[in-house]
């Protein structure tokens, strides 16, 4: 997302935060004997405006209206759901949740009332990475977004509104990432090791989220074989895209060996983004005006974000069953890594994830930007540097994946990956590079029913796994308490056992 006037992840993130204290307090795992307190998880998805036939349009302010009546009515968090860039595009964000399980009640609940307003107004959510016909977006009028046009360009600008993407927040240890990232340099060396852990897992992640997600494989009616929202937002394999001129705050940034790495590339960004401005013509000040700091001059994959995430950025938007599928498998590699207490460290060495005692190697930043990236954006899952990465991927995350099920969809080592590119293709005539009206509406229609249909289908699913683990909870503790029952009525002791 791009300097927009609310927060990136629901506006109830900095009230909730807290303490350390707070949020330390009952909120901690015993698995293997290991104490450790919860990272929370955030999720954002853009989302296309569209109406009944497939057309883009620019109604995201009264859809945005009636969805925060609808929260407000329901008891929701009306500031999950917000404007972007232009207005055909709009976030539907999730409130922090302390594990995958909330974060799909949540996500699901979030994106419910969302279709339901859209019913209510005729309009239909179209949930993939580029909208497949050529489109020219209206870019809000706001000093943030006038502050980009003119700094990057309108026509390269428009990249943004053609892009929709999906971000997921790791929480990092209290206090590591404030609004002034040099105040991580006063956190305990236990809070920046893991925040240095968690920032290059996530950048040893993104060639494989890159490829996992691929959604809509057209982009302005043409189809180029790419990763078309990685190119054309990064602007990668001489696309002339968003960030193409301007690849430090747009492009994956490197590992980090220190937390005094991490404010070098923040800084770095500032300045490369105020030198644009001064090619633009800009006053400098116009920065300060728009209400942007440190953090608004970074659109890269893998950023710090003032909330105090690491915040994930390589994922297309796409289908909900991809999107938790992936976020699943994320969780559940953080969680191994924090749990078993690893290390991330890059090495020449490897070119997959392979664990060596108390580290987690990952392949060393110029092979995994480069050779790994462009086999990402090119030919995918099908690429076998790619596939065997997956490979790594998934099965060093699968002991830790609370929902295993949902990584059932995107395949498995061994037996290839499915993505949903793939199965849009299926859908038209093979090597058909340019898509009709006709057809791309038909695309866009289809997308947006099998957006409910999943929407309602995992709700149930959901629903109907949490009722079961009620019915559970109820048994034992009715069987516990006949148990105690028993035992007092026959005189015997209760054991502490």
């Amino acid at each position: 997302m791009v300097l927009a006037s609310t927060p990136d992840i629901d506006g109830t993130t900095r009230a909730h935060r807290g303490t350390a204290e707070e949020w330390l307090k009952g909120d901690v795992t015993e698995e293997r004997g290991v104490a450790l307190p919860v990272r929370r998880i955030g999720l954002e998805q853009e989302f296309f405006l569209v109406d009944r036939t497939g057309v883009l349009c620019d109604l995201a302010d009264h859809f945005l209206r009636r969805c925060w009546e609808a929260a407000g009515a329901e008891g929701l968090d009306p500031t999950s759901f917000k404007p972007e860039c232009v207005k055909s595009l709009v976030e539907i964000t999730t409130p922090p949740s302390s594990g995958i399980e909330g974060l799909v009640r949540n996500y699901l609940g979030n994106l419910n009332l969302a279709l339901d307003v859209a019913s209510e107004l005729g309009l239909e959510l179209y949930p993939l990475g580029t909208y497949p016909l050529a489109i020219r977006p209206e870019v809000r009028d706001e000093a943030g977004y006038r502050m980009q046009v003119r700094t990057i360009g309108r026509d390269r600008f428009l990249h943004a509104g053609r892009c929709a993407g999906t971000h997921l927040h790791l929480e990092a240890a209290a206090d590591t990432i404030r609004s002034d990232l040099n105040a991580a340099l006063d956190a305990p060396a236990a809070a920046q090791q893991e925040l240095l852990d968690l920032y290059n897992l996530a950048t040893a992640l993104d060639p494989a989220l890159v490829a996992l997600t691929r959604a809509c494989p057209f982009y302005e009616g043409r189809m180029s074989g790419f990763a078309t929202r990685t190119v054309h937002y990064r602007g990668m394999l001489g696309l002339d895209g968003l960030y193409a001129d301007l690849r430090e705050v747009g492009a994956l940034s490197a590992y980090a060996t220190s937390v005094e790495d991490l404010i070098e590339q923040q800084d770095e960004r500032y300045r490369v983004w105020f030198a644009a401005m001064d090619a633009a013509g800009l006053d400098r000040r116009l920065f300060a005006a728009a209400r942007s700091d440190l953090h608004r001059a970074s659109w890269n994959p893998i950023r710090l974000n003032y909330h105090g995430t690491v915040e994930v950025r390589s994922m297309d938007a796409n289908l909900p069953e991809v999107i938790l599928a992936v976020c699943a498998l994320v969780c559940g590699a953080v969680d191994r890594l924090r749990r078993e207490h690893l290390r991330v460290r890059p090495s020449r060495q490897v070119r997959t994830l392979q664990l060596d005692g108390d580290e987690l190697l990952v392949p060393d930043f110029s092979y995994l930007s480069g050779e790994l990236l462009d086999g990402a954006v090119t030919r995918g899952v099908r690429d076998e540097g790619i596939e065997a990465y997956l490979d790594s991927f998934v099965r060093f995350a699968s002991a830790y994946v609370d929902e295993p099920e949902f990584v059932e969809s995107l395949g498995c080592p061994g037996s290839g990956y499915l993505t949903t590119e793939d199965e849009v293709l299926h859908t038209l005539p093979p090597f058909e590079a340019t898509l009709s009206r006709e057809q791309g509406l038909r695309l866009v229609r289809r997308s947006c029913q099998r957006l409910r249909e999943q929407v309602l289908c995992l709700r149930q699913k959901h629903q109907a796994r949490e009722d079961g683990e009620d019915e559970k909870r109820t048994a034992g503790l009715t069987a516990s308490l006949e148990a105690s029952m028993h035992h007092c009525d026959t005189g015997e002791a209760i054991s502490d056992a």
